[in-house]
């Protein structure tokens, strides 16, 4: 009997040896460091939000969302890549600079131990500030041509054939940047809310059907977004609910994007993309949608 309880006793010190053994690879076994790649287009980048930290090429600020972002979190390295005029054939070939030089592609940014990224593109794909400027009207409805109009003649939506045609190249973005970057948490960063319902005209100089025309595609464009992001298993980062009421419609104080008229008051001195305080208030959202990320 003795001997039964002692080998008893001997075989439960052995498993609970074998289990502490086991729990040290886990515990020795550390988070990897954060390593922030951002990409993208003006949006992203800030685009002449000062201070800039790159103006030349890609004319991008120093307190976009990717670099606000990466100052709470501290990470071993960040590379922010986004790039003003950026469509995503800039990801994988070199891109023309705004002014001068020549910014590489994208997609070297990405190494296999990169654990966070970030990607904002689409909206020059599908030529998104060019409708916009298309829907200026400076005279009353009914004096000048409907933006709309054009896009919608013989009952065939164009633009929204080119935004469901492009859609499945944001699926592709993320593939690429998984066979780059396989550890990698992806999150694809939507458009900010534009403009109200029935704009504003003549404060910003669009007609009410056109406004909604114009928000429509933008729209349409995160929604596409974030089909491809579910599909894909990245993470689709919504900017348009938080940045409702502070479209360019909005007072100086109030509005998170420009309208037509750049304002050094508000530090958005690109027409049509967002101005310190928008790039700003992206960061809580980005930051809420990256979940548990580790740090350096």
């Amino acid at each position: 009997m003795k001997r039964s309880v002692r080998a008893r006793m001997v075989a439960a010190v052995s498993a609970a040896g074998l289990l502490v053994g086991g729990l040290v690879p886990l515990q020795a076994a550390a988070a990897p460091p954060l390593v922030y790649v951002a990409m993208g287009d003006s949006f992203a980048a800030g685009s002449l939000v000062l201070p800039a930290k790159e103006v030349l090429t890609c004319a991008r600020s120093a307190v976009n969302y990717a670099s606000l972002v990466a100052k709470q979190l501290q990470p071993a390295k960040f590379r922010d890549v986004t790039c003003g005029a950026a469509t995503t054939k800039h990801f994988a070939s070199p891109q023309p600079g705004i002014i001068a030089g020549t910014a590489a592609p994208q997609y070297d940014a990405l190494s296999a131990d990169t654990t966070l990224v970030s990607v904002g593109i689409g909206g020059n794909d599908i030529g998104l500030v060019g409708l916009a400027v298309s829907c200026v009207n400076l005279l009353p409805e009914g004096i000048g041509t409907s933006c709309k109009a054009t896009n919608t003649a013989g009952g065939v939506d164009k633009l929204a054939q080119k935004i469901d045609a492009f859609a499945a190249t944001y699926g592709t973005v993320i593939e690429e940047i998984r066979q780059r970057a396989p550890q990698a948490k992806i999150l694809m960063v939507g458009y900010p809310t534009g403009i109200r319902k029935s704009g504003c005209w003549p404060v910003v100089p669009v007609w009410a059907k056109d406004a909604d025309y114009l928000q429509a595609a933008l729209t349409r464009l995160n929604v596409r977004m974030a089909e491809q992001a579910s599909a894909h298993g990245a993470t689709y980062v919504d900017l348009a609910t938080p940045s409702v009421g502070h479209d360019m419609c909005k007072a100086a104080g109030t509005r998170w994007i420009e309208g037509l008229i750049p304002s050094v008051t508000t530090n958005g001195l690109v027409p049509l993309h967002p101005n310190a305080a928008g790039l700003r208030n992206a960061v809580p959202t980005v930051l809420a949608a990256m979940g548990t990320v580790s740090k350096a």
